[in-house]
C-alpha cells in the first residue's frame, strides 16, 4: 500500500505538471504572479523530495525545504493583488521572512539539481547587493534598502518571478513536454535508424551515426548530458565492438552531442530565452543558426573521416544496417511532430508555444501505436505517464537553473553591475571590437565551466552584450556568439561535462578524450568568431545567396582546419599550411557587411 501511495504522488504531479504548462498554451495570458509561482511550486518536489535519495537529516531538511517553498509560493499566488500595490517593497517582518526563506529554497534547489557553482555565484551577486556600498570605487553602489531589494527579487517580478521564469513557464516547459513525449515513443529509435541507414556505410560508419543522431536527439532533448547518455548507450558500444579506440569513441559522442544545444529546430532553453530577450519570434532564431549548426557538424563529420583515414576505421556490418522499410515505418513517429511543429511556425502566425502545443498532441497519439502500426491497448496509459514524468523532471532541473539565475539578474539590474562590467569591457578593448570579442568569449568560457549554458548565456548577455552592441556588432549577432561560447566548456577542460560522461561510457581516461574532442570540436571554437567576420552566414532571411557563399566559404576554411590540425594521410609538413591556409580562408575578405 505505500509503495503504492509512494508511486502515485509523484505520477500524480506529473501529470499535474504536464497538464498545466499545456492549458497555459490555449487559454490565454494569465497573471505573471499566478502562473510563476505554480510552476516553482510544481518543480519543487522533483528536487526535495521524489529526487531526494538521502536518508535521516538530509531527507528531512528535504520535505522541510520543500513546504517552506510551497508556502511561499502559495502566499504569492494568494495575495497577487495586495503585493502589486507594495511596488516591490516589503512590508512586515512575516514578508521578510517569506522573502528570506525563498531565497534560501532557491538557493538549495539549484544546488541539489545541478551542484554548487550556479548558486555560489548566485550568493556573491546577494552579498554584492546588501554590501555593494561598502567597497571602494566604481564597482562600489549606493546602497539599497533590504525593504526594497528583497522585495523586488521575491514579491515583484525583479528577481525569481523575473522575465527568466516567464520564459521557463511560457516557452521552455512546452518544448521539453514534446521532446519527452517523442522520445519516449519510438522516436528515439526512429533517429537511430535514420542516421544508420544514412551514415552507417561508410568508413567510420558508427562515429558517424554518432553525429547525425546527436544532431536529431541533441535539438530535441536541449542538454548536451541527457544526449551524450541516450545516443551514446548505443553509439559507443558500437564504436568499439569495431574496434575504434575508445578515446576516439567517447570524443564522437561527447562533441556531437554539445553540438545539439545549437541545432534548430529546439536548439535547448537558451534559444528560447534569446527569442525573448531579442523580441524576435522563434522561427527567426531557427532560420538564423541553421547554417552555423550545419557547419559546425560538417567540421565533426569531416574530423572523424580524417581520423577514419588515419587508423582506417571500417564501416558498420551489413546486418547492423536497418532495412529501408523498418526506416520508412519509423519516420512518421519523427516526421509527423517535426513537421507540425515547422508546418505551425513558418506557415501561420501562431505562437511558438502554440505549435508545440500541437505537435504535443501529434506524438501522444503516436505513443498509441508502434512500428507495426498496431494499437498498444495496455501500453498507452504506462507511455503517457512515462513521458508525463520525464517531462515534469527536466522542467524541473531547467526551473532550478533559471529561478536561480533570475536572482543574479535581479541584482545585476538594481546594482547597475552590469553596466559597470560593460565599462570595463570598452576600457579593455580601446574601441577595438575583436579584443572585445575575445574578453567575452574567455568570460563565456571562464563562467560555462561553474554553471549550465543557459545560465551562462543569459549572464554573460547581460553583462557582456550592451559592451558588443556598443562597438556596433547587432544584437543578435552578440546572443549568438555569446550562445556559442557558452557551450564551449562541454568539451573543453577542465570541467568538460560531456567529455566526463562519455569517458565513463567508454570505460578509458578522460584526458585523451579531451583532446579528441577539442580536435573534433574546432568549429565550436571558431564559428562564433566566423560569423563576425562573414556577417551574411547569418542573413539566411534576407541575403539567402551571400549567406551560401558564406557558408562555402567557411566549409573550406573548417575542412582545411581539421586536415592540418586532426592531421590525415597527408605529410607532417604539410599541417602547419593547412592550418595557416584554413584561417585566412575563414577570416580574409568576409562576406556580407552588417
Amino acid at each position: 500500500m505505500i509503495k503504492k501511495m509512494s508511486s502515485f504522488a509523484p505520477a500524480t504531479l506529473a501529470v499535474t505538471s504536464v497538464v498545466f504548462h499545456i492549458y497555459l498554451i490555449f487559454t490565454g495570458l494569465l497573471p505573471n504572479l499566478i502562473t510563476r509561482p505554480i510552476h516553482l511550486a510544481l518543480a519543487l518536489p522533483w528536487v526535495f523530495v521524489f529526487g531526494n535519495k538521502d536518508k535521516g537529516l538530509k531527507k528531512w531538511t528535504g520535505y522541510a525545504l520543500c513546504t517552506i517553498g510551497l508556502l511561499g509560493c502559495l502566499y504569492i499566488t494568494l495575495n497577487r493583488d495586495l503585493l502589486g500595490e507594495q511596488y516591490g517593497s516589503l512590508e512586515g517582518s512575516g514578508q521578510l521572512f517569506l522573502a528570506l526563506g525563498l531565497i534560501l529554497v532557491i538557493l538549495e534547489m539549484a544546488r541539489r539539481a545541478i551542484k554548487l557553482a550556479l548558486p555560489t555565484v548566485a550568493v556573491i551577486a546577494l552579498l554584492y547587493g546588501v554590501l555593494g556600498q561598502y567597497l571602494p570605487g566604481e564597482f562600489g553602489h549606493s546602497g539599497i534598502p533590504i525593504d526594497s531589494f528583497l522585495g523586488t527579487l521575491v514579491v515583484a517580478e525583479g528577481g525569481i518571478w523575473g522575465q527568466l521564469t516567464g520564459v521557463s513557464v511560457n516557452v521552455v516547459a512546452v518544448f521539453v513536454i514534446l521532446g519527452a513525449f517523442v522520445g519516449v515513443g519510438e522516436g528515439g529509435d526512429a533517429f537511430m535508424a535514420l542516421a544508420t541507414k544514412v551514415a552507417g556505410r561508410y568508413r567510420a560508419g558508427a562515429a558517424k551515426v554518432s553525429v547525425i543522431s546527436s544532431a536529431f536527439f541533441g535539438s530535441i532533448s536541449g542538454s548536451a548530458s541527457a544526449n551524450v547518455a541516450s545516443t551514446g548507450a548505443i553509439t559507443i558500444p558500437a564504436m568499439k565492438r569495431l574496434g575504434y579506440p575508445p578515446p576516439f569513441a567517447a570524443a564522437v559522442e561527447a562533441v556531437a552531442s554539445s553540438g545539439g544545444q545549437i541545432m534548430p529546430p529546439l536548439m535547448g532553453a537558451g534559444a528560447f530565452i534569446m527569442a525573448e530577450l531579442l523580441r524576435v519570434q522563434y522561427s527567426q532564431i531557427m532560420a538564423i543558426a541553421i547554417m552555423p549548426a550545419l557547419l559546425f557538424f560538417f567540421a565533426a563529420w569531416t574530423g572523424v573521416d580524417i581520423f577514419a583515414k588515419k587508423y582506417n576505421l571500417m564501416g558498420m556490418k551489413k546486418e547492423d544496417i536497418p532495412e529501408i522499410n523498418r526506416v520508412i515505418r519509423l519516420a512518421p513517429f519523427f516526421c509527423l511532430p517535426f513537421g507540425t511543429l515547422l508546418g505551425i511556425l513558418f506557415f501561420t502566425d501562431y505562437t511558438p508555444q502554440f505549435a508545440s502545443g500541437v505537435a504535443i498532441f501529434v506524438s501522444a497519439a503516436l505513443l498509441c501505436t508502434n512500428i507495426k502500426y498496431e494499437f498498444l491497448y495496455l501500453r498507452v496509459f504506462p507511455r503517457l505517464l512515462n513521458a508525463c514524468t520525464t517531462a515534469a523532471r527536466q522542467i524541473a532541473v531547467i526551473a532550478s537553473i533559471i529561478i536561480c539565475a533570475g536572482l543574479i539578474i535581479g541584482v545585476l539590474n538594481m546594482t547597475g553591475l552590469g553596466v559597470k562590467i560593460t565599462s570595463i569591457i570598452l576600457s579593455f578593448s580601446n574601441g577595438n571590437l575583436w579584443v572585445a570579442l575575445i574578453l567575452t568569449a574567455f568570460a563565456c568560457l571562464i563562467l560555462g565551466m561553474e554553471v549550465p549554458t543557459t545560465a551562462a548565456y543569459v549572464i554573460c548577455i547581460s553583462v557582456a552584450g550592451p559592451a558588443l552592441q556598443e562597438l556596433g556588432l547587432p544584437a543578435v549577432y552578440s546572443h549568438l556568439f555569446v550562445f556559442w561560447f557558452a557551450l564551449l566548456s562541454t568539451i573543453t577542460p577542465p570541467v568538460c561535462g560531456t567529455v566526463f560522461i562519455a569517458a565513463g561510457m567508454a570505460e578509458t581516461p578522460w584526458i585523451p578524450v579531451a583532446g579528441h574532442a577539442m580536435k573534433l570540436g574546432l568549429g565550436l571554437y571558431l564559428i562564433p568568431l566566423a560569423f563576425i567576420a562573414n556577417p551574411a552566414l547569418l542573413q539566411t532571411i534576407t541575403h539567402p545567396f551571400m549567406a551560401t557563399l558564406a557558408f562555402l566559404k567557411i566549409g573550406l576554411g573548417l575542412w582545411l582546419l581539421s586536415q592540418g590540425i586532426i592531421g590525415g594521410k597527408f605529410p607532417k609538413w604539410m599541417q602547419l599550411p593547412f592550418v595557416v591556409l584554413g584561417v585566412l580562408t575563414i577570416f580574409t575578405h568576409g562576406v556580407g557587411s552588417w
